[in-house]
């Protein structure tokens, strides 16, 4: 008659095993949830410049030089910078705004841009 169960070896093979493979799997998770997070954050702050720039352009809130902000308290993690750059000689000038947030103790920003005309 055969015996049945598993030697003291293959017990402690199987945990040695488990005990390489199990960080390994864990650093993963954690990369694949930081990233998810960051995925998550990034379509936020593409919303958030979306509606900023839509906001200063129908209010015409930059022609008066209100060009910073936050979200507060809605979305406090977020900040805005809008920036004026002459596009050429006409009176048109680019608007960019710049979303930013930090995430993991490093600074992120998210931009959308557009033309606009001084004389209007």
């Amino acid at each position: 008659m055969g015996r049945r169960g598993f030697s003291l070896i293959e017990v402690l093979a199987a945990l040695l095993l488990v005990a390489i493979v199990l960080p390994v799997v864990m650093q993963a998770f954690d990369v694949t949830t930081s990233m998810a997070t960051l995925a998550r954050q990034r379509t936020e702050a593409a919303a958030l410049a979306d509606s900023k720039i839509n906001e200063l352009v129908g209010t015409g809130d930059w022609k008066l030089g209100v060009l910073s902000g936050d979200f507060s308290p809605d979305h406090p993690d977020y900040r805005w910078r809008a920036d004026l750059v002459n596009w050429d000689t006409s009176t048109l000038e680019e608007l960019d705004v710049h979303v930013i947030w930090e995430f993991h103790g490093k600074e992120h920003d998210y931009t959308v841009s557009t033309l606009v005309d001084q004389a209007q």
